[in-house]
């Protein structure tokens, strides 16, 4: 069993066992570092930014990261920041599950198959977002993956992945969570056919959202975060290690002949973490109404205006509906965000057909969405005793306040765009009763 440190934008330390003591006491980078090891700081945050928000860890490690062979370009793929390059669509959008390749066809790695769905804003500036989806059948060899742009959080969807990072490994499930932060090393095992998501945010890292008046407790507890705890690997690659960097938007590979993952020790409060979503506390109206999807947000990432985020990390976990004399799912809906969702398993309560465990939607700002026919019709009749909403669903949605442009890969390449969505809303009726009058008593 996998072991972790548990706590979100804790202080930790760590040592791989092999090598006690190699944790320098009483300062960061002595003269001589226990064990011939060099020292070296990953800063996520800037030098001078308030306590509370300073991000920056320490590494002990067998050689330093600057031991490489000068960048050069690689292809992107499908992977892009170009968000000019179809005519905007405001459409309502939605995808069928996405393919993926049998390794008997292509063999594909996590980064060969990032697929850029949609996006805003821009790397140079660090003001921005992107959603990939990933799917892939081979794990990465001798290859590894550093994000100089921004931030990813990762949502398997099928197939369970292995991610060995700078810090140690981490296994992750569907319905779990991991978040690579900027320029955190990291490569992925994979034990068949995978698939899932990608948040990408650029000038911002993920933080848990304020609770205000729910208080103390609830949504996702800082304890059930998980670190991963040092391990190394003191191993030469004589035909070469490759080193991934997304720069730019854009893809740049370096060469070196031993492991990145030689990290002996390290300590600081910027690491990479997972969560299992089945660990979320989730609120919930016990009254009447409809509270908004705010309540469930797992992850945030704030942008300068309050209350306004780059990006929130959403979840639509079983529950309990109780609400009186309520439409009970989601109701109809203009917004000023983008909203983007996706299924790791299960069927969504508002569109039970058509939306598939590992495709995805888009409502675009001020688009108007919500329950297909099916739904309404059946929830505006329904008694309404308590019952289970979403069992063995899990449904999540990625809202940004940009307003995001989406790829020719997502509209035309790939082959998934269901042209047909409009129509789950055209059996929608007219009930409109002019003769109606309210109840006498």
């Amino acid at each position: 069993m996998r072991t972790y440190l548990s706590g979100f934008g804790n202080e930790f330390s760590s040592e791989d066992p092999r090598c006690p003591g190699a944790l320098p006491k009483g300062q960061n980078s002595p003269q001589v570092c226990p064990y011939g090891l060099y020292a070296e700081q990953l800063s996520g945050s800037a030098f001078t930014c308030p306590r509370p928000t300073n991000k920056r860890s320490w590494f002990y490690r067998i050689l330093p990261s600057v031991r490489h062979k000068p960048y050069t370009t690689v292809d992107n793929g499908n992977l892009t920041e170009t968000w000019d390059e179809m005519h905007p669509d405001p459409n309502q959008l939605r995808w069928l599950p996405f393919t993926i390749l049998k390794s008997s066809e292509k063999k594909v790695d996590f980064v060969t198959g990032l697929h850029t769905i949609c996006g805003a804003g821009d790397t140079k500036t660090r003001n921005g977002i992107s959603i990939h989806m990933f799917t892939c059948n081979t794990s990465m060899i001798d290859r590894c993956f550093n994000n100089s742009d921004g931030d990813f959080l990762i949502v398997p969807q099928q197939g369970k992945i292995l991610v060995t990072t700078e810090f140690g490994k981490m296994m992750v499930e569907p319905k779990e969570i991991c978040v690579i932060q900027q320029g955190m090393r990291f490569s992925v095992d994979v034990f068949g056919d995978t698939r899932g998501y990608v948040l990408e945010v650029y000038g911002a890292h993920f933080e848990l959202p304020d609770l205000g008046p729910i208080g103390a407790n609830g949504l996702a507890n800082p304890r059930d975060f998980l670190t991963p705890v040092a391990w190394y690997e003191d191993r030469e690659v004589a035909n070469g290690y490759t080193v991934i960097n997304k720069y730019q938007g854009k893809l740049f590979s370096s060469q070196q002949d031993f492991s990145p993952f030689n990290v002996v020790a390290w300590h600081g409060n910027y690491t990479p973490y997972k969560y299992h979503l089945s660990n979320f506390m989730v609120m919930n109206c016990v009254a009447f109404d409809h509270a908004d999807p705010s309540i469930f947000t797992v992850l945030t990432a704030k942008s300068t205006r309050p209350g306004v985020a780059i990006a929130d990390f959403v979840i639509f976990p079983p529950r309990w509906g109780v609400a009186d004399h309520t439409f009970r799912p989601p109701y109809y809906h203009r917004n000023c965000m983008s909203e983007f969702m996706g299924l790791i398993e299960g069927h969504y309560e508002a569109k039970e057909e058509g939306f598939q465990p590992g495709g995805g939607s888009l409502h675009s700002m001020m688009t108007p969405h919500g329950p297909d026919g099916a739904c309404f019709e059946k929830n505006s009749t329904a008694p309404l005793k308590p019952e289970r909403v979403a069992e063995g669903t899990m449904a999540f949605m990625f809202e940004s306040s940009f307003s995001m442009a989406v790829t020719k890969w997502g509209l035309e390449t790939c082959q998934k765009l269901d042209k047909s969505y409009y129509k789950c809303w055209e059996p929608l009726r007219k009930h409109f009763d002019p003769n109606w009058r309210p109840s006498k008593q």
